[in-house]
């Protein structure tokens, strides 16, 4: 305890805390809106030991986190408890370097016309009898 009736880790922020998103970012701008949804799928395309040492602690714990699979933007934001923009912007300069692989969401399917699902549908019953 301090004198001051608090402990030291109460009156210290931790230093993740201290880190701002500039920092880690070094001053990198967001990537193009639709590179990066919150369901694009990420892996690693590289092999563990293929990782340059060069790479910020934070892009490093991106590619360990990408490693066992693919993970969607928002899981990686989740479990690197890094702020949504700051993820992408990693992620971006990640993939341009070459060590992740993204795959965009599958759009979704075209509706079919309810008349041709009708006129099979007859055909089927006629077909039957």
């Amino acid at each position: 305890m301090t004198d001051t009736g608090r402990s030291e880790s109460e009156s210290e922020p931790e230093a993740g805390e201290l880190v701002r998103p500039y920092v880690i970012t070094r001053g990198r701008n967001l990537p193009a809106e639709n590179e990066f949804s919150l369901i694009t799928l990420v892996t690693t395309a590289t092999d563990q030991r293929q990782r340059p040492q060069r790479l910020s602690p934070e892009e490093q714990q991106v590619l360990e986190m990408c490693s066992n699979g693919y993970l969607s933007v928002a899981e990686i934001a989740a479990h690197s408890q890094l702020p949504l923009g700051v993820v992408k912007v990693l992620l971006s300069s990640l993939a341009e370097g070459g060590y992740l692989i993204t795959r965009a969401p599958v759009p979704s399917a075209r509706l079919a016309d309810k008349n041709l699902l009708q006129e099979v549908l007859d055909g089927l019953k006629a077909l039957s009898g």
